[in-house]
């Protein structure tokens, strides 16, 4: 089973609930995609900042699953800091890259880049998350 295989077999109802879809999946990057629908908005059709940092947990978790070492369980976010850059207006898709900053047998350090499809930067999100034993 590939990485991006094992992610989209995961059952992940709260990702599910927001539309992300996984597109790319290798031990050193995750790959997501959100649209920005009207429910996950703030005022003037802007993306709501918890809508941006749920996705970035989504897409960090499921990047330390499949960098999980075989004994584990699972895992749980158990920090997270998000700097917002810039808005996303409603019908824009949004992509998220995740990329290790370091991987350890008992935490994860994921930073993840939200951004729109044409690149303009909208946050960072740095998030530890504990290896489950």
């Amino acid at each position: 089973m590939t990485p991006l295989e094992k992610i989209n077999s995961l059952k992940m109802p709260f990702a599910e609930l927001k539309g992300v879809v996984f597109t790319e999946a290798q031990p050193d990057r995750v790959v997501a995609r959100m649209l920005v629908r009207p429910d996950l908005c703030t005022l003037h059709h802007t993306i709501h900042g918890g809508a941006i940092m749920a996705l970035a947990d989504s897409v960090g978790a499921a990047a330390t699953v499949i960098n999980l070492p075989d004994d584990a369980k699972g895992t749980t976010t158990i920090e997270s800091k998000t700097n917002f850059i810039g808005g996303a207006k409603e019908g824009t898709t949004v992509v998220a890259t995740a990329t290790p900053v370091h991987r350890g047998r008992r935490t994860q350090v994921w930073q993840t880049r939200l951004e729109t499809e044409d690149g303009k930067l909208l946050a960072i999100v740095t998030q530890t998350q504990l290896v489950l034993v």
